[in-house]
């Protein structure tokens, strides 16, 4: 920081100070609690005037930010939606693989799951159906890669697959969801 001026106007400086700060407080701060203020039922999400795109995430106690990327204009200072229902994929599904492995008594070891999510032309969709082949356009693919740490034998890994399917989250992707908005003056 010997460049920096007091006022950390640059971003790095300012970035840079914020992370040597932040990992300095986590040494002697402890909480074995998420961090957060009053929880709420519902998920909560406000523009904070920071940036195009960054906005306030509360779920429950649970704080964070949601943003886009800054090559499409956003502050990088949070996942953006689409990592967001990538991140409720992946937690689902292994979540439910644990379920599945703690149930059955299986040593699977750690659970991790890859998502990625990509939108691609409904014509190069091998998965799809011939009429949403037909429909053109494009539509959205999630594609999750399941690793174990334990020694699984090869014959698990469809079970491992079909439970995985039976995620909630993953169902509701695959079904669709119905969606009801209304508007609500403050």
């Amino acid at each position: 920081l010997d460049t920096a001026d007091h006022l950390l106007s640059k971003p790095d400086d300012a970035e840079f100070a914020a992370r040597t700060i932040s990992g300095w407080l986590t040494r002697y701060v402890k909480s074995d609690k998420p961090q957060g203020g009053e929880a709420i039922e519902h998920v909560r999400v406000m523009e904070t005037g920071e940036g195009k795109f960054q906005n306030a995430v509360q779920a429950g106690r649970h704080r964070m930010f949601a943003d886009e990327p800054e090559s499409v204009g956003g502050m990088d200072s949070g996942p953006s939606p689409y990592d967001f229902l990538s991140i409720a994929l992946g937690a689902c599904t292994a979540m439910t693989l644990r379920l599945y492995a703690a149930h059955k008594k299986l040593d699977i070891g750690r659970i991790s799951v890859d998502v990625s999510h990509a939108k691609i032309h409904a014509s190069d969709c091998e998965e799809c159906s011939e009429a949403e082949r037909a429909g053109g356009g494009k539509i959205d693919r999630f594609e999750r890669v399941i690793s174990v740490d334990g020694d699984v034998p090869a014959d698990l890994h469809d079970k491992l697959l079909e439970i995985a399917d039976k995620c909630p989250v993953h169902r509701t992707l695959e079904a669709g969801a119905k969606v009801r908005s209304s508007v609500r003056a403050s």
